[in-house]
């Protein structure tokens, strides 16, 4: 019996990008072995997953137990998935994030090539980080099909495939631009909504219309979406309307892709502190991985949510130290205003460490969601149909919330200052989590229908005939028959 071909992952190594492409990978092996009729119930298919690590001081502390995780579970279920750290290489210099992330992928590309041709088993594909299209020119010369692993919304693709003809149709920055930008399948977006590293032509932005010409050349484009959830903006994508007069790429919807862990033996302090609390009665704020506030901030959140009147879950971390992006814990006594502890005690609870957020959005007791935005934390809000508040911090998150407030209905707007570095009043958040959380408010009680309608739709998809699982096949059988 012939060796299983192996399908290579090049992830971006932070747990946002990292943990969905290795997922995914696992969920491609499950449905290879089940769709596997040799009788030996082996697989076709294997993983290999390169490796650019970035340094210890800018590696989130979590990755390292990610990859851990997933090395013991593949040993675990049968599945062949094997782990190789490229070469490191000096960090580049770089002018923001997505320069940052794109220059060191493309730093990595000689490692990448040498170590896909030194591989004994056939390579059926190779699957690319969405920072990491300047690669495609490895899977060329080696012959191989490149597929993109986009890990945010479909309407965050249909931007940045439109963007190239949208530089040429717009000569002035976006952040000084008046009006909105016509995106195929989204209600008008207002240009202050546009994602961070689009508002201002610089070398981020420049990355951004490079990647969005280069998805073109892909073999096909996997998206960490639901397909009932963004209907119109792939309807969009796929009749070309977002690169009008070309052939777009296969797109695959195969989300949400969510990993989850069997809960611990002993539950969280979070979540034990939840146990106590009313159903749906809790509002959580949690700002990701990277989302920390400053003292002024900090004082207006507490006071909004004192004058809520609504229980409370509030993740607070600290400010990143100097030379990384990950926020420490944080000083509460220090930073909350004084009395503020003692006052909210009953109704309550600060939590200054890393918080279990999967665990904690499934909680019975949750009933809304303050959150950046991030698209994997929107995701799991949506599994468990908690319907949110935007605030969103940097990256894509503004287009992000528009998306969910505008298209989706799964959340009440909040006014967020963007030039004031997304500042919100106290009474903004106060105004935001009464509407999402009192019975009594239209629009919270839309939004609490919509996502749990968005709670469905996500748990059908990945059902055995749901439109994820369909994709996730497809996508597997052409793999594995290319590669014959």
């Amino acid at each position: 019996m012939a060796s299983p071909a192996t399908v290579v992952l090049i992830p971006f190594c932070v747990s946002g990008h990292l943990t969905p492409m290795l997922e995914v990978g696992k969920r491609m092996l499950r449905s290879c072995r089940g769709n596997d009729d040799g009788g030996g119930g082996g697989s076709a298919m294997s993983l290999t997953v390169l490796l650019a690590q970035l340094p210890e001081s800018h590696r989130a502390p979590e990755v390292d137990e990610i990859i851990r995780q997933h090395e013991a579970g593949a040993s675990d279920s049968g599945f062949d998935v094997r782990f190789h750290c490229l070469p490191a290489e000096k960090l580049p210099d770089f002018r923001g994030g997505e320069d940052f992330i794109s220059r060191f992928m493309q730093q990595h590309a000689s490692h990448a090539r040498e170590a896909i041709s030194a591989l004994e088993s056939r390579v059926a594909a190779v699957v690319l980080d969405l920072f990491g299209t300047t690669l495609l020119d490895v899977t060329r010369e080696l012959g191989l099909p490149g597929y993109v692993y986009f890990t945010s919304t479909a309407s965050l693709l249909s931007l940045l495939l439109r963007l190239p003809a949208l530089d040429q149709e717009v000569a002035v920055d976006f952040e000084e631009m008046e009006g909105a930008v016509d995106l195929p399948g989204l209600p008008p977006v207002p240009a202050a909504r546009l994602p961070t590293p689009v508002m201002k032509k610089d070398c981020n932005y420049e990355w951004f219309v490079y990647h969005g010409n280069r998805f073109m050349e892909a073999a096909g484009i996997i998206v960490n979406t639901v397909a009932e959830l963004e209907p119109a903006v792939l309807a969009a994508i796929a009749d070309g309307r977002c690169v009008p007069g070309r052939r777009v790429p296969a797109i695959y919807t195969v989300g949400p892709v969510l990993s989850f862990k069997p809960p611990p033996e002993k539950p969280h302090e979070c979540v034990q502190w939840l146990d106590a609390q009313p159903r749906a009665s809790v509002v959580f704020l949690c700002f990701g991985s990277m989302g920390s506030f400053g003292p002024p901030q900090v004082l207006e959140i507490a006071d909004g949510l004192e004058r809520s009147g609504h229980r409370f879950l509030w993740v607070l971390r600290g400010r990143p130290p100097a030379g990384s992006p990950y926020p420490t814990d944080a000083d509460v006594d220090e930073l909350l205003p004084e009395g503020f502890l003692e006052r909210t005690k009953e109704k309550g609870l600060v939590w200054s460490k890393w918080a279990p957020q999967k665990e904690i959005l499934a909680h019975p007791a949750i009933g809304g969601f303050v959150t950046h935005c991030g698209w994997n934390s929107t995701l799991e809000s949506l599994w468990n149909g908690v319907p949110l508040v935007p605030w969103p911090l940097y990256a894509e998150q503004h287009l992000n919330a528009f998306e969910l407030v505008a298209a989706m209905g799964v959340a009440v707007e909040m006014k967020v200052d963007r030039k004031r570095d997304n500042f919100v009043e106290a009474a903004e958040l106060e105004r935001a989590v009464q509407c999402l959380m009192d019975d009594g408010s239209e629009e919270g009680r839309k939004a609490r229908e919509k996502a749990a309608e968005a709670k469905a739709a996500c748990r059908n998809a990945v059902e055995e005939d749901g439109s994820s699982s369909v994709a996730l096949q497809k996508l597997t059988q052409e793999m594995v028959m290319s590669s014959k």
